[in-house]
């Protein structure tokens, strides 16, 4: 499990989870998602744009995870990207790395960002993967007037600009 130690992060998910005894109610949980515009990838080989020059083609699925009251002041959440991977014909080999980024805002704030590298083999008979990447942990400073709610992760890959063109083009 990869950890971001942050006092100023934490991800929320549907399924929020409190050990705290003695209170009834999960504790609120920041919303997750991922950026539409960077929700997939496609990397060609040298300039051309034909489905033969494709070395790898990735979407971003979903995600997984849940919430829980750290003490009073904390709530940690863990958080899992689902990726799905196809090695393109231009792909010249069977190892494929992938980058994509864990951000925490407050309003339209980031307050953190990390990225993270998947790295994916493809077997000899396989040109398609579904794959997790690390479980991600982020610790959220909370307060009686600030509850983790007013926090959103976002989840996307990292990507550079002509990638992320290509995409809204494609939109």
């Amino acid at each position: 499990m990869r950890a971001i130690s942050l006092m100023t992060t934490c991800l929320t998910l549907a399924a929020c989870g409190d050990g705290t005894v003695g209170e009834r109610f999960p504790p609120p949980c920041p919303t997750s998602g991922i950026v539409r515009d960077t929700a997939d990838i496609t990397r060609y080989r040298g300039t051309g744009r034909d489905i033969t020059d494709q070395v790898l083609v990735a979407r971003l699925t979903g995600l997984a995870g849940s919430c829980r009251r750290d003490g009073s002041d904390t709530v940690v959440t863990t958080i899992r990207a689902g990726i799905d991977l196809t090695r393109g014909p231009a792909a010249p080999g069977r190892t494929a790395e992938i980058a994509y980024f864990v951000a925490v805002l407050e309003g339209e704030r980031i307050l953190d960002k990390q990225v993270f590298t998947l790295t994916a083999e493809f077997p000899s008979n396989t040109d398609r993967l579904r794959l997790q990447g690390d479980e991600v942990e982020l610790r959220l400073p909370v307060t009686r007037q600030k509850s983790a709610a007013v926090y959103r992760i976002q989840v996307g890959f990292q990507l550079t600009a002509a990638e992320l063109q290509l995409n809204r083009a494609k939109r």
